[in-house]
C-alpha cells in the first residue's frame, strides 16, 4: 500500500501557521543528530511500539515520515498503523528533498531548545563568566553559590567542586535557601550552554535580589580550561523560595502568556478532541511519585525545556504544566510559550485524591544507536566539546536562515 505524500513545502508551510504536525525522523538517534529540520523529533521506526502512544496522545495528529534514503518509512507506517494512527504520510523526497529545497538542517538533538537558549542570550545579554573567573572566586573563598541546574544524575557523574544540585525549574524555588543571602553571587552551571543560559535568566527575570552570573560553556568550559571537576557528590538545594518569589513567577508567566486554567477551563480544554493536549507535572520525581493529579506524566521543568522535542513533539500542540506551588510551573510555563508553545499552568487541586507511583520513563536507545552527547562522561574529548561550543554559538545565524521559529523573548 502506498504512503500518502507531503512536499517539503507543505511541511514548512504548516509550521510557519503552527498547525498540529509530528515530523518524525525515522532514523536512529546517532544519525538523526547528524542533520535534521529544526522541528522535527526522532522516533526510529524500530521504537515506534515503545514511544508512539506516550508522545502522540492523539490519534488522528497529522504525522510526516521520513528517513534519508534507507527505506525505513514503509515499517514505521507499518507499527503506527498497528497503534490506531490514521493520519500518517511521508516526506517527499525525505531528508535530501528538505536540504535541496534549500531548507536548514539543524545537527545534535534538543536542537531547537539550545538555538532558543542561545536567542536568549544574545537579547537579553545573560550575564557570564569564565571558568578562570570562577576558579579564581573558588579559591579565594568568595561568597558564592554554585548551583548546577543539570539531573541529579549529571550532577554526580561529575561537576565543579562545591556546587550543589538545583536542577533547572527548581532555581526559583530554592534559591533562597541556596543562597539566602542577597550578597551571594549566584553561579549556575549546566554541562555547556543552553540550561545554565536559561536558569540564569530565570533567576533574573524572576527578580532575585542576588547577582546572578551563568557559568560560561558550563563543565565543558571548566575542562578546557583544565580545572578539575568533583565526583560522585551528592549536595542538593532545599526548598525555600526568596521574598516574592512566588508573585514574580507568577508576573514572569503572564508577561510571557502563559494562561492559567481552574478545573473547569481544563476541563473544556481537554474535551476539544481534536488538539493535542500534553499534560505534565514539573516537580521532582519524588514529590511526583508521592501524589500527583490523574493524567499527569512526569517530566522535571527544566529537562522539559531543554527536551520539549521528545516530551512533546506535535508542534502546534498545547501543554498544560501542574505543580502544587506554581512557582515551577510558571517559570517552565514561560519559557515554553517563548518558545511559541500554547502553554497553560492548572491552578492548584492537590487538596483533593492524588494518584501514586513513580514517573513512567522511556528506556534509553540501544548503545549502538545512541547519539553520545559531546559533553557526556567523563572521557569526552576536548575537541569535540570545542567543536560543539562552536557549533552552539553558530545557532542564532541559522534559526535567522531557517526562518520559521516564531521565538520571542520578554
Amino acid at each position: 500500500m502506498s504512503i500518502p505524500q507531503i512536499t517539503p513545502q507543505q511541511v514548512r508551510t504548516a509550521l510557519l501557521l503552527r498547525a498540529e504536525i509530528a515530523l518524525l525522523d525515522v532514523r536512529h538517534e546517532a544519525d538523526f543528530a547528524t542533520g535534521h529540520p529544526l522541528f522535527a523529533a526522532n522516533m526510529a521506526a524500530g521504537r515506534i511500539a515503545l514511544e508512539a502512544e506516550l508522545r502522540l496522545p492523539r490519534k488522528d495528529v497529522a504525522i510526516v515520515l521520513y528517513d534519508n534514503g534507507e527505506g525505513l518509512v514503509a515499517a514505521a507506517r507499518q507499527s503506527l498503523a498497528g497503534l490506531g494512527y490514521t493520519n500518517v504520510r511521508e516526506l517527499t523526497g525525505g531528508l535530501q528533498a528538505w536540504a535541496a529545497a534549500g531548507y536548514e538542517l539543524f545537527q545534535d538533538v534538543n536542537s531547537y531548545a539550545k538555538a532558543f537558549g542561545e536567542l536568549v542570550e544574545q537579547r537579553k545579554h545573560t550575564p557570564s563568566l569564565p571558568a578562570d573567573d570562577v576558579a579564581a572566586l573558588i579559591a579565594s573563598g568568595a561568597d558564592i553559590a554554585i548551583l548546577d541546574v543539570r539531573r541529579f544524575d549529571e550532577y554526580a557523574t561529575m561537576n565543579i567542586p562545591g556546587s550543589v544540585s538545583v536542577p533547572g525549574a527548581e532555581l526559583v524555588l530554592r534559591a533562597g535557601q541556596a543562597a539566602p543571602n542577597p550578597a551571594t553571587t549566584i553561579v549556575v552551571n549546566c554541562a555547556g550552554r543552553t540550561r545554565s543560559i536559561i536558569g540564569t535568566q530565570s533567576l533574573i527575570n524572576a527578580g532575585v535580589p542576588n547577582k546572578v552570573v551563568a557559568l560560561r560553556n558550563g563543565t565543558i568550559g571548566w575542562t578546557l580550561a583544565k580545572h578539575k571537576l568533583d565526583h560522585g557528590s551528592n549536595r542538593r538545594g532545599a526548598i525555600g523560595a526568596f521574598e516574592g518569589a512566588a508573585e514574580n513567577a507568577r508576573d514572569v508567566a503572564y508577561r510571557a502568556g502563559v494562561r492559567r486554567l481552574g478545573m473547569d477551563d481544563f476541563a473544556a480544554l481537554q474535551a476539544e478532541s481534536d488538539r493535542t493536549l500534553y499534560r505534565f507535572d514539573v516537580r521532582d520525581a519524588e514529590e511526583y511519585a508521592a501524589g500527583h493529579l490523574k493524567g499527569f506524566r512526569h517530566y522535571a521543568g527544566g529537562q522539559l525545556v531543554q527536551e520539549v522535542d521528545m516530551a512533546a513533539p506535535v508542534r502546534g500542540a498545547r501543554i498544560v504544566l501542574t505543580d502544587d506551588r506554581n512557582i515551577r510551573a510558571e517559570m517552565t510555563a514561560s519559557w515554553l510559550a517563548q518558545m511559541g508553545i500554547e502553554a497553560y499552568v492548572l491552578d492548584g487541586f492537590y487538596d483533593g485524591a492524588l494518584e501514586q507511583g513513580a514517573p513512567v520513563v522511556v528506556p534509553k536507545p540501544d548503545p549502538a544507536h545512541r547519539y553520545r552527547r559531546p559533553y557526556e562522561g567523563t572521557d569526552a574529548s576536548e575537541e569535540k566539546m570545542q567543536a560543539y561550543l562552536d557549533w552552539e554559538f553558530g545557532l542564532v545565524e541559522q534559526l535567522r536562515r531557517d526562518g520559521t521559529h516564531g521565538f520571542f523573548v520578554i
